[in-house]
């Protein structure tokens, strides 16, 4: 059959869309004979560190139930906000609000931290104060917060078996639930086991790092695709500071309320690196297990939230700390206050122990001395130079990870 030049163009953007995935962004539709690849995607061969548990492997069936579940805000109360409300594909899977907002405009008590990469690392807990035993454990405790999602069952609110309910009774989630598991029964576990494994999925290995890396024998070598700049920049990241005890008189900042002048001694930094790989380890850039809090103690507002928190432990890694356009990917720290990576070096560069910290990292100490980096203004443009490359393009937009609903909140299943 012949067909004039409009009708054929029409017919090719038909079939055209209907060979393609993206159209289930478009139309709110999910072709279940037509999967995404979630279970085998291309890993460097660099990449060691993986937290899946042996009885959690990412499958395709199981990663798409969770993608739906990651961006159903039929999973809040008053269905206005999903996992994804805090965790924004176009910011890493973080936040940009200092302290991130459930329903009815409650404010949590934390930042939002990103979900890139969080399968490559040997940390296991998750939350800031490492409070959830497992990825698994955390994929529904936000659902249970009441100041969250909602699904707590205080104060008269919903409970967790009314989501369950509510979840029966849409069309989707039992043929998913189905695919996933063998059946479709719903229940708060396999949504555990299916969240995990979509927020696992989530990877970003295509950065400069990862292109040069890919070219030398060592992540000590001067990586070719590098400026001077990054690799200088590298090299402060990786390397350990050299240090004497030096007596130290810190000075008034402008605007500074009660900030002592008085010396006292401190570890000062004369040679090496910042030694920053210690404690987020390369080529992960992935938190070590057993570090502690970093010194961050500054309080919430007034009638906002915790008071100092010293329980912090846990930290994203760097990977897509910084958008591609060079912004943040939202703010750093746990209260998410820092909003420029300056405001690092201001915390690192020199901080003296607070006396009601007993959770401070050992590493933040050198013999018991508060640790003075004493980074020059180039040495702090090298540092973030080289935390820039660090940076991935494929994550915020691949539409793998992206909202499967249309713009009505619908979303249909199709063979």
């Amino acid at each position: 059959m012949r067909y004039p030049p409009v009708a054929l163009l029409l017919v090719l953007l038909v079939l055209a869309f209907a060979a393609s995935p993206a159209l289930s962004k478009v139309t709110g539709v999910i072709t279940i004979t037509r999967l995404f690849n979630y279970a085998d995607q291309d890993i460097p061969s660099y990449i060691t560190q993986d937290n899946t548990p042996l009885n959690n492997p990412i499958t395709d069936e199981g990663a798409t139930l969770g993608r739906v579940l990651f961006y159903d805000k039929r999973l809040s109360a008053d269905n206005s906000i999903s996992c994804a409300s805090c965790h924004q594909q176009e910011h890493a899977f973080s936040d940009t609000a200092e302290r991130s907002e459930g329903i009815d405009g409650q404010l949590t008590n934390r930042h939002s931290m990103r979900l890139v990469n969080v399968r490559f690392g040997d940390e296991t807990k998750f939350r800031w104060d490492e409070s959830a035993e497992s990825l698994e454990a955390q994929m529904t405790l936000p659902i249970r917060n009441q100041a969250e999602m909602g699904y707590s069952g205080e104060d008269g609110g919903p409970g967790f078996d009314e989501l369950i309910e509510k979840m029966e009774d849409t069309r989707y989630y039992p043929k998913l639930f189905k695919m996933a598991f063998g059946d479709s029964q719903i229940t708060e576990e396999r949504m555990q086991l299916a969240l995990a494994q979509f927020v696992r999925s989530i990877q970003s290995f295509d950065s400069k790092y990862d292109e040069g890396r890919a070219q030398v024998d060592s992540e000590l070598d001067d990586f070719p695709n590098f400026t001077a700049s990054e690799n200088n920049g590298k090299r402060l990241f990786f390397e350990d500071f050299e240090w004497v005890e030096d007596e130290h008189t810190p000075r008034r900042r402008p605007n500074a309320r009660n900030a002592s002048t008085d010396s006292f001694l401190a570890a000062r930094r004369v040679g090496g690196g910042f030694n920053c790989a210690e404690c987020h380890v390369p080529p992960e850039f992935a938190i070590v297990p057993d570090s502690l809090n970093n010194g961050f103690v500054r309080p919430s507002p007034p009638g906002r939230g915790n008071p100092v928190d010293l329980n912090v432990t846990r930290s994203p890694t760097l990977r897509d700390l910084v958008h591609p356009d060079g912004d943040l990917n939202g703010g750093m720290f746990h209260a998410g206050a820092a909003t420029n990576i300056n405001a690092l070096f201001a915390h690192y560069d020199f901080r003296q122990p607070n006396d009601d910290n007993t959770n401070l990292d050992p590493r933040m100490i050198k013999d018991g001395l508060p640790q003075l980096l004493d980074a020059t203004r180039q040495e702090r443009h090298d540092l973030i130079a080289f935390l820039e490359t660090l940076t991935g393009s494929n994550v915020y937009t691949d539409e793998k990870w992206s909202d499967p609903f249309n713009e009505r909140g619908d979303l249909r299943l199709q063979r």
